[in-house]
């Protein structure tokens, strides 16, 4: 088993088919491929990068690509503003589109987006637990919830445990990193309407938060993650594509 985990397409069909291609020349056949998300964004064809991953996904597969890997897709920051620019959100119009990027960004998302594609993004999944993994775009706590090195620990173990995994990966800050957190006494309490529940004392095993890196935010250079369960082993890897690693534009 091995695992190929993407994040951060954002449209740029490019950089898809290059991180594809170093997929195939892998020592290690890969045998799942998982997308975390921001599949479309502003940075090139967000039509014809669904409709890439849909095909795939479908078996549809074009002739030329013989046995390529069907992705396993979740929900990203941008397919949320996707739906809530489409009325489908937890809020109208976009309005973290439009503090980060502003209105023209929102016209230019939205133009790009047909309407069977809104129904696509409505049918992705949150996230996928696997094994003892969660794979998702940014934690249980939301698609924005942006997890780096520099996040506090007991931020990082509220995310592990929420998820009970030991692992967990995730795309949201664009950035490849491999953090372990090893709590040395980890104590819980729920509070319901009834009052506190008894304090739960959470187990100290180490457990690790793997950010994924980006596959279309930067021109001419992609990153990606190799995992292999069997010894937890993580390894990032960085493409380069377009002439004379230009890339995409």
């Amino acid at each position: 088993m091995h695992w190929a985990i993407l994040s951060g397409i954002e449209g740029n069909l490019a950089a898809y088919e290059a991180v594809l291609a170093d997929i195939k020349r892998q020592r290690y056949p890969v045998t799942d491929l998982y997308i975390l998300g921001d599949v479309v964004g502003l940075r090139g064809d967000n039509g014809a990068l669904v409709q890439r991953v849909r095909w795939s996904k479908t078996g549809l597969r074009p002739s030329h690509l013989p046995g390529e890997l069907s992705p396993k897709i979740c929900l990203g920051w941008w397919e949320e503003q996707v739906l809530s620019l489409a009325g489908l959100g937890a809020v109208m119009d976009a309005p973290e589109l439009q503090a980060q990027y502003g209105l023209e960004a929102v016209q230019v998302l939205w133009q790009s987006i047909s309407r069977e594609t809104v129904q696509w993004v409505r049918s992705l999944d949150f996230g996928f637990h696997e094994l003892d993994c969660l794979l998702i775009h940014g934690s249980t706590a939301g698609c924005g919830d942006e997890l780096t090195p520099e996040t506090p620990a007991i931020q990082l173990c509220d995310r592990l445990i929420r998820a009970d995994a030991n692992t967990l990966f995730c795309g949201r800050s664009g950035s490849a990193f491999d953090c372990w957190v090893e709590p040395q006494g980890l104590r819980s309490t729920v509070t319901t309407l009834n009052g506190d529940e008894p304090p739960q004392d959470q187990g100290k095993t180490a457990r690790r938060v793997v950010g994924v890196g980006t596959v279309g935010r930067q021109g001419g250079q992609a990153t990606y993650t190799l995992y292999q369960p069997a010894n937890n082993q993580v390894t990032f890897k960085t493409v380069r594509y377009g002439s004379r690693g230009q890339g995409f534009a």
